[in-house]
């Protein structure tokens, strides 16, 4: 028996690449860079290297996270191996790549260059209001914080908001 399972998390090196086979299904292409620990030899010190590993996705879930994926986007990624070799020029090639099967985000759009945010909550109201505190000077005791009663007016009934029409499928979600 052999297991054919991968597991990896970095940052992706590239904007994905899209493309669609001849009947139809889309493919979408990027790289994951990889650290590697090791401890360096001439120095004692433990240095990172990266190792780049292509992944590919496919089908309608692969197109419906394009527009998530962004160079830096910081992910996790479980999948399986696939090995495939081709001659070009006269000269034999070969990769080693990612058949990306699940993909979580690790990362958010205000985090670096790319990745899913979700939205802020707005702050809860209450019945007191926090004065803006200062950070103290080195050596100097904080500030505690004062608080006081204050009258907050009932917010105004709303109309319920319709949400967006959106082209996405329960199939396109990737979770």
């Amino acid at each position: 028996m052999s297991i054919n399972r991968v597991n990896i998390s970095g940052n992706l090196t590239r904007d994905p690449d899209m493309r669609a086979t001849a009947n139809g299904t889309q493919v979408m292409s990027f790289g994951v860079a990889v650290n590697d620990r090791r401890r360096n030899p001439q120095t004692g010190e433990w240095e990172d290297y990266p190792n780049f590993v292509d992944c590919t996705m496919f089908g309608s879930r692969a197109e419906a996270l394009r527009r998530f994926l962004t160079k830096g986007t910081r992910v996790a990624i479980e999948g399986k191996l696939r090995y495939s070799s081709w001659e070009r020029d006269g000269q034999r090639r070969s990769k080693l790549e990612v058949i990306v099967d699940e993909i979580e985000f690790l990362s958010s759009r205000n985090q670096g260059q790319g990745g899913y945010a979700p939205q802020q909550q707005a702050p809860a109201q209450s019945g007191y209001a926090q004065q803006p505190q200062q950070q103290p000077a080195y050596g100097q005791q904080p500030q505690q914080a004062s608080y006081a009663p204050q009258q907050v007016p009932a917010p105004a009934p709303q109309a319920p908001a319709t949400p967006p029409q959106v082209d996405v499928y329960d199939e396109d979600i990737p979770f």
